[in-house]
C-alpha cells in the first residue's frame, strides 16, 4: 500500500530504476559525483515537469523551501540551480534518451488495442512530424534554424493507437523533415502517415519495397499520368475520384518507378478538394482520407507536450542540455501514460497530469486518486477529448 506517501514519491515509484542504473554505469554519468547523482538529477527534473516550473532556479527554490520533506519524496537533498545546470550540460544525455526509449518500449503495447476513430484495419498506424522550439542563437550557436534564427526541433513518430511516441529525434532547426525518413526502419503492413514535406519519393519508394504504407499529399509540382479509374467509392461520402498514377519526369520515375494511388476528397465545410497519395491499394478511398485525417493527432500530441510539460522554455542551451530536457520531458509523459494504463483510469492522460501536478505535494493514494468515478464531473458535462484540427487535411 502507498498509505501515507506523496504522490510525487509514487510516481518516481514507476521509474525502472535498474534499467537506469545500468545506463548510468554504462555512460559513467555518476563518475566523480559527489552531491548531485543522476538518479537525484532525473528526479529534480522530473518534479520541475509534473509541477510545470519555468526554470532551473524555480525548481530549485520549490524544493529548498520544502526541503523538510525531500527524504519522503524521494529526492536524496536539494542543490543549488548551477549545480543543476552542470549537471545537464555535462552528464551524457544518452542516459535519458536511452530511459526513454526503453519506456517507450515498455507503455506501447500498453495501448497496441487501442481503436482509433472511423479506422476499421488492425494494422499498426504511425504519424509523422516535428515540432519547433524557439530558441536564442545567441546561447544556443548550435541550434542554427531558418532566417538566422535560433530553433531545435523535434521529429516524433507517433502511435496513433495511445499516442504514444515510438521514436523521437532531437535536431537543430534547419535539419530538413524528409531526412527523418532515413532514420526511421519501416515495419511490414504498418500504415505512415505524413504531409508533404516527407516527399521524398526515394525514401518512399524504400518504404514501399520493405512492405510498409505511407499515405501522404503530393507536392505543386509533382508531375504524372492516370494511368486508370477506380468507381467503386459512393460520392456521397465525399469521395470525388479514386486513380492510379505513374509519375511522367525522367528524376522521379527512376526515384518511383512504380504506379501510385490518388484519391481526391471534397470537404464539405472548408469547401475545397483535398488530394492524397499512396502505395496502398486495398483499402477503401474513404479510409484512405479517414486515416489522412488522424495524422493530426500528432500535432494534439505535440500541444498537449507543449501544454502539460515544460518544453516552450528550455533549461539550458548547449546541446547536451537541451536533449536532456527534452529526454526528461518525454520521460514525464511516458510515466504518466504508464500509471494511467497500469490503474486503468478512466481519466484521459491530459486529466491525469493535471491531477497529478496539483496534488504532487499530497499525501493520498496515487490510484484512488486518478480512479475515483468521474460520472459527477465528467460526464454532465458531456465534453470529449481535445481534439485539435478535426477539420483540416
Amino acid at each position: 500500500m502507498n498509505t501515507g506517501k506523496y504522490i510525487f514519491a509514487q510516481v518516481i515509484d514507476f521509474i525502472p530504476r535498474y534499467q537506469f542504473d545500468k545506463l548510468v554505469k554504462k555512460y559513467k554519468g555518476d563518475w566523480h559525483a559527489k552531491e548531485l547523482s543522476c538518479y537525484n538529477q532525473l528526479l529534480q527534473l522530473l518534479f520541475g515537469q509534473i509541477t510545470c516550473c519555468d526554470s532551473l532556479r524555480d525548481i530549485c527554490m520549490c524544493l529548498e523551501a520544502h526541503s523538510g520533506i525531500l527524504y519522503h519524496l524521494g529526492i536524496r537533498k536539494h542543490v543549488t540551480h548551477s549545480s543543476l545546470s552542470r549537471a545537464n550540460e555535462n552528464r551524457d544525455y544518452r542516459i535519458y534518451e536511452e530511459l526513454g526509449m526503453y519506456l517507450i518500449g515498455i507503455v506501447r503495447p500498453m495501448y497496441s488495442n487501442t481503436k482509433v476513430a472511423e479506422i476499421t484495419i488492425d494494422n499498426v498506424l504511425y504519424a509523422l512530424d516535428s515540432t519547433t522550439i524557439s530558441t536564442s542563437i545567441v546561447l544556443a550557436a548550435w541550434a542554427l534554424g531558418k532566417y538566422s534564427k535560433g530553433a531545435v526541433k523535434m521529429h516524433t513518430l507517433l502511435d496513433l493507437r495511445g499516442s504514444i511516441p515510438a521514436n523521437i529525434h532531437i535536431t537543430d532547426g534547419k535539419w530538413h523533415d524528409s531526412n527523418e525518413l532515413d532514420n526511421i526502419v519501416p515495419e511490414p503492413l504498418a500504415f505512415y502517415m505524413m504531409d508533404k514535406a516527407y516527399v521524398d519519393l526515394l525514401a518512399l519508394y524504400r518504404f514501399h519495397k520493405a512492405g510498409a504504407y505511407w499515405i501522404s499529399r503530393p507536392k505543386d509540382n509533382m508531375r504524372y499520368e492516370v494511368t486508370d479509374h477506380r468507381h467503386d467509392f459512393d460520392p456521397s461520402t465525399g469521395i470525388c475520384g479514386d486513380f492510379n498514377i505513374r509519375l511522367t519526369t525522367f528524376r522521379s520515375k527512376k526515384l518511383y518507378p512504380e504506379t501510385i494511388r490518388m484519391v481526391t476528397y471534397h470537404d464539405s465545410e472548408m469547401d475545397n478538394d483535398v488530394v492524397f497519395i499512396t502505395n496502398n491499394f486495398e483499402i477503401s478511398a474513404l479510409e484512405v482520407a479517414n486515416l489522412y485525417r488522424h495524422r493530426w493527432d500528432i500535432e494534439v500530441f505535440f500541444k498537449w507536450v507543449k501544454q502539460n510539460i515544460v518544453v516552450k522554455t528550455l533549461w539550458g542551451y548547449s546541446e547536451n542540455a537541451v536533449r536532456t530536457h527534452l529526454w526528461v520531458a518525454i520521460i514525464a509523459y511516458l510515466l504518466i501514460a504508464k500509471i494511467k494504463a497500469d490503474y486503468k483510469s478512466p481519466y484521459s492522460i491530459t486529466e491525469v497530469a493535471t491531477l497529478i501536478r496539483i496534488s504532487a505535494l499530497e499525501k493520498v493514494d496515487l490510484r484512488d486518486l486518478i480512479t475515483k468515478p468521474k460520472n459527477s464531473i465528467i460526464q454532465k458535462q458531456n465534453v470529449k477529448e481535445l481534439t485539435l484540427f478535426d477539420d483540416f487535411y
